[in-house]
């Protein structure tokens, strides 16, 4: 009766580090990465629309993305919308694609972005947390209603629990990866 609910709540946790990965991504790096534009919304065709919706993004050198879009016409809305989201990326438009040099980043802005890693991985957490929570009052609330027995109660809160410490755990190697992308020169 109450396996579900463990089973639930370690899938609603994995969704939480995998929530987590995404935000991450989009912290740049010193190297190119096309997830930096991932949270970029571009005007075209009357809508806002996702850049990799409109151009083929690719990594040609280790400092560098280049964005193709497949209609030529969406190339100045792109443009527009990498400067007004403020990358601190000037984009180069030779009329065909658009080229972002990623510049080195200097010692005070990698601490500045390991800084922001690890908040956007405390909120996974509080995340993962809130789920443990849910979890718990579940079968808490099941116990009440002597739907199970207490052992059993006792059994799924350590359940949760175990579950709980390996999503923190996977969160802080996350965490871990993700400061030394943005630490090494």
């Amino acid at each position: 009766m109450w396996k579900p609910i463990v089973s639930d709540a370690e899938s609603r946790m994995n969704r939480s580090i995998e929530t987590t990965r995404e935000a991450l991504a989009s912290i740049r790096s010193g190297v190119a990465n096309a997830a930096i534009l991932q949270p970029i919304d571009v005007d075209a065709y009357g809508s806002k629309m996702k850049i990799h919706e409109l151009a083929t993004i690719t990594v040609p050198e280790p400092r560098a993305l280049l964005i193709a879009p497949w209609d030529k016409s969406v190339l100045g809305a792109i443009e527009k919308a990498i400067l007004t989201f403020g990358l601190g990326i000037a984009p180069s438009n030779d009329g065909a694609m658009i080229r972002l040099s990623i510049p080195p980043l200097t010692e005070e802005r990698r601490k500045d972005l390991a800084k922001t890693a690890g908040k956007k991985v405390e909120e996974g957490k509080v995340a993962v947390r809130n789920v443990r929570r849910d979890a718990n009052e579940h079968v808490k609330h099941l116990e009440k209603d002597k739907k199970i027995g207490e052992d059993d109660s006792k059994r799924a809160q350590d359940e949760v629990q175990k579950a709980t410490d390996k999503a923190i755990e996977k969160l802080e190697q996350v965490l871990k990866a993700k400061e030394k992308e943005i630490m090494q020169v």
